[in-house]
């Protein structure tokens, strides 16, 4: 499977799809944040630093985004960004209906 294949996939698969590095805080922050929130939302993580392809598809995530940086998180499959926006929309009282939509 392409590295392209296997991103787009996985957006179109699962509600939440979130591209980390395992050692992020700010991957951290976020992965925390949608999972204790959301825990029975089907929800998809890649460590990209534990991951062969890894940069491949931070390439491919860039190129898709504008986004260079992790977290890259998709909530039903649309692009929210990384863990700013996440906890912006968490606190405006926005990612609840996000993920439920």
């Amino acid at each position: 499977m392409s590295v392209k294949d296997l991103v787009e996939n996985t957006i179109k698969e699962n509600k939440i799809a979130i591209f980390s590095k395992s050692y992020c805080p700010y991957c951290k922050r976020a992965k925390s944040l949608l999972t204790s929130k959301f825990p029975d939302v089907q929800t998809k993580i890649f460590e990209l630093d534990e991951m062969e392809e890894g940069g491949e598809i931070q390439n491919y995530l860039a190129e898709k985004t504008g986004q260079r940086t992790v977290p890259n998180i998709f909530i039903n499959q649309n692009h929210v960004g990384g863990c700013d926006s996440v906890t912006s929309l968490d606190s405006q009282g926005k990612l609840a209906s996000l993920v439920s939509a």
